[in-house]
């Protein structure tokens, strides 16, 4: 398996955590895609995925699968015990409902905040963005404001749940996670009053499939074009 992502972005991270916690590092090769550069927009990579979004998992038998929730599927039932995307049609069905509210609520209106009201991630990519839109940034702020309300709301999930959809990590506190570590590189913080999803995000970051994962440094070209 082949799998097109970026170091230290979030949607990246999400697999790369789906993958600590499956195992399966070992059977994946990535290719880095420039995501600062909007390699992502270029024909090539279109001709691929034509969303234009990382990342992009492709099977030995060139089949192709985007967006995150559909590649941790995958991901997650090769082995016939899909922990992260549930096993009985209720966890099924609860987990899906979490992850389409972490998705909506939280690193979605956290990447429209990104890319429409900040400079995002510069000149290249901001071309792709609706520059000549004149309602843009105001859209971006409804969306910031949206997603401080996606914290609030997983904040009292998170008073009476050990995770995001019950007992169990799942996929949906993956997107939590990722989507809390955009709003940090947004200017997005948590409020100091949200102490369950603190203590969550906490205990999260001590996971092993998230505290060890590959594939969470920035590249160094990254690091420089961000101004660090």
């Amino acid at each position: 398996m082949k799998i097109y992502d970026r170091p230290g972005f979030p949607n990246p991270a999400r697999i790369r955590i789906v993958l600590a916690q499956k195992g399966l590092d070992a059977q994946v090769t990535f290719e880095s895609v420039d995501l600062i550069g909007a390699e992502h927009k270029q024909a090539a990579y279109l001709a691929k995925n034509p969303s234009g979004v990382l990342p992009l998992l492709e099977l030995d038998d060139g089949t192709l699968i985007s967006e995150s929730t559909a590649i941790t599927e995958y991901l997650d039932n090769l082995d016939g015990n899909p922990v992260l995307t549930g096993r009985t049609p209720k966890e099924k069905a609860i987990i899906h409902m979490m992850q389409r509210r972490a998705e909506s609520g939280l690193i979605d209106a956290v990447g429209i905040y990104f890319h429409h009201a900040t400079p995002g991630l510069g000149n290249d990519l901001q071309k792709y963005k609706s520059p000549e839109w004149a309602h843009r940034k105001e859209w971006g702020e409804r969306e910031r404001e949206k997603a401080l309300q996606g914290m609030s709301y997983f904040d009292q999930v998170l008073r009476t749940s050990s995770f995001v959809a019950g007992e169990q990590f799942s996929m949906p506190d993956i997107t939590v996670f990722a989507g809390l570590a955009f709003a940090d590189a947004a200017g997005i913080p948590i409020a100091e009053e949200l102490t369950a999803l603190h203590a969550w995000r906490a205990k999260v970051a001590e996971l092993p499939a998230v505290k060890n994962r590959s594939g969470q440094m920035f590249v160094a070209e990254d690091l420089r074009r961000l101004g660090f």
